[in-house]
């Protein structure tokens, strides 16, 4: 059963329905920067996105699925970007973007539920925490002249907790008439349980401006943009993608969930304009996937995965990795990419260097106590 809220929000939005995926999440704060959490729901295959064509056990375990490196972008000497990921790669080349391999969140089993909520959390364990790193994130920017808002149909676990935020999602309706919307607006002025969640989905509607309700990726990217490139608009946002589980078919699958993203991607950039230049990007999935190729032209779930970090914000042009080997005694339970640099670091580092905060604290404030944290250097622009 729709609640009223959501009522509201569908019938002020026209643009505003629920969609199952993607969704984007915002969060105002008083910053001119901005940065962008984009999940990949599903265990992304990091090996075959970040590509380590030059590990001589990489082709033996991947057989018919192993990318090409004729065909992909030269990173370097070791690794390779995905052909699908075209304008991502020429952000690299401009040293807009760089990847950080062989990251793993502190979870270590194979479930999406819970390595989702480990990742979204920032907890050591499933549902140790009740929310997100994001929205705590949130808490440790001053607050803008507006609450702290969301736009998505429901906010995700990363962006829940003391924060409030209110959520946004694009829709295929048609754009409800401004004549109707005027007439709401008059019957719910003296009403004062449903005035305020009137006016705020009035106010999301026309933070969409003239975005279009299309739910393709180039769509979606803009609708982002046309948020965060508000003077008085949200700074920081969180988007949702899903299917990258890939048990079978897995080479056309991945590589038309990378077109999507790049094109995602390539449209905030454009759509930013000059506030690009001070915007990151962060890309993380909740586990990688296993080294070897199964039965089913697919892999089955893993440990290590790649992450990225991409915007003019981000320090790039370069690949992050202690590199753990792919050959048998240099698998995780002899099967999975030995992680061997804590996602939550790469989290910690990334955020407080777009959003020029203590590295520490916020390290603190996102994972907990930070014996032994070091931040990770140089990512972002000074």
């Amino acid at each position: 059963m729709t609640s009223r809220r959501q009522f509201l929000s569908l019938t002020a939005a026209g643009a505003g329905a629920m969609l199952v995926a993607p969704q984007i999440v915002f969060a105002s704060v008083e910053t001119d920067r901005r940065f962008v959490f984009v999940i990949q729901r599903g265990a992304a295959d990091g090996l075959n996105i970040v590509v380590p064509y030059a590990d001589p056990a990489y082709a033996g375990l991947r057989g018919a699925l192993a990318i090409d490196a004729a065909a992909a972008a030269k990173l370097d000497g070791t690794f390779a970007l995905h052909p699908a990921l075209l304008e991502t790669a020429k952000m690299y080349s401009q040293g807009q973007a760089l990847f950080v391999h062989a990251v793993a969140s502190p979870y270590r089993d194979r479930s999406h539920f819970d390595g989702q909520n480990v990742l979204e959390t920032g907890g050591a364990a499933p549902y140790q925490l009740k929310d997100g790193w994001l929205n705590r994130l949130v808490g440790l920017m001053p607050a803008s002249r507006a609450p702290a808002i969301a736009f998505a149909p429901t906010v995700p676990m990363a962006l829940r907790g003391k924060v409030e935020v209110a959520s946004y999602a694009p829709s295929a309706l048609p754009a409800a008439p401004d004549d109707l919307l005027a007439r709401v607006s008059q019957l719910y002025e003296q009403d004062a349980q449903l005035r305020p969640l009137w006016k705020e989905a009035m106010m999301a509607r026309g933070l969409a401006g003239d975005a279009g309700a299309r739910q393709d990726p180039a769509s979606l990217g803009k609708l982002a943009a046309s948020f965060l490139a508000k003077d008085d608009g949200p700074r920081i946002a969180m988007i949702e993608t899903g299917g990258w589980d890939t048990h079978s078919a897995q080479n056309a699958r991945l590589a038309a969930q990378l077109k999507s993203l790049d094109a995602m991607l390539a449209s905030l950039r454009d759509n930013l304009g000059p506030v690009w230049d001070k915007t990151t990007v962060l890309v993380a999935t909740e586990f990688g996937r296993m080294a070897a190729a199964n039965g089913t032209g697919g892999t089955d779930h893993g440990t290590g995965a790649a992450a990225m970090l991409i915007g003019g914000a981000v320090k790039g042009g370069r690949v992050v990795a202690d590199w753990p080997g792919l050959r048998p005694g240099d698998l995780y339970q002899g099967r999975d990419l030995r992680p061997t640099i804590a996602l939550d670091t790469v989290i910690a580092s990334a955020a407080s260097g777009s959003l020029r905060l203590d590295p520490e604290r916020t390290a603190s404030a996102l994972f907990g106590p930070t014996s032994g944290f070091k931040p990770m250097d140089g990512l972002i622009r000074g």
